[in-house]
């Protein structure tokens, strides 16, 4: 079955079984190795992608449901060598040690920020929840959230012209 969407804004074409998973096209197909298999049942969060938005596991979508969407993998956040906002928080804040579960987080709290600029810890921990750490522990994830959401803040200001 040929499968149209878009792929950090890149029109895509994929020649698949419609009930492949989408983690393994990712991974497999198309080398998009930043999304991680965990669990492979939906309790870790290490496959998260954005689809139209909204964070998704991807190892509990099939190919077919690609097809008309919008897909932002991990490796779609970052522009040429700038990172995202959210992936410099991570990394500036030791939001990260084995790195295992950081992109279904930073897709996560992409999610988050998205919808709500100004989230309190509370609502930070609840958007994560679905998201496994076995390592870095969640107090500097939290942290690394809430300068994220400062600094796009502080971003979109400057792209108004409302420095602050």
């Amino acid at each position: 079955m040929k499968i149209f969407f878009v792929l950090n804004d890149t029109h895509t074409i994929i020649d698949v079984d419609p009930d492949r998973r989408v983690v393994d096209i990712l991974r497999e197909d198309l080398q998009l190795t930043g999304t991680k298999e965990g669990c492979g049942s939906g309790e870790c969060g290490a496959c998260s992608i954005l689809v139209d938005g909204e964070s998704r596991l991807s190892c509990l979508m099939l190919a077919a449901q690609l097809e008309g969407k919008r897909v932002i993998t991990v490796e779609g956040l970052s522009v040429g060598e700038n990172m995202h906002p959210v992936q410099e928080a991570f990394v500036e804040h030791g939001a990260v040690q084995c790195g295992f579960c950081t992109p279904g987080m930073v897709m996560a709290t992409v999610d988050l920020l998205n919808r709500n600029a100004e989230p309190t810890r509370s609502e930070i921990r609840e958007a994560i929840s679905g998201n496994l750490c076995r390592c870095t522990g969640y107090q500097k994830i939290v942290d690394a959230v809430e300068v994220a959401a400062k600094a796009m803040k502080n971003e979109e200001l400057r792209m108004m012209g409302k420095d602050r």
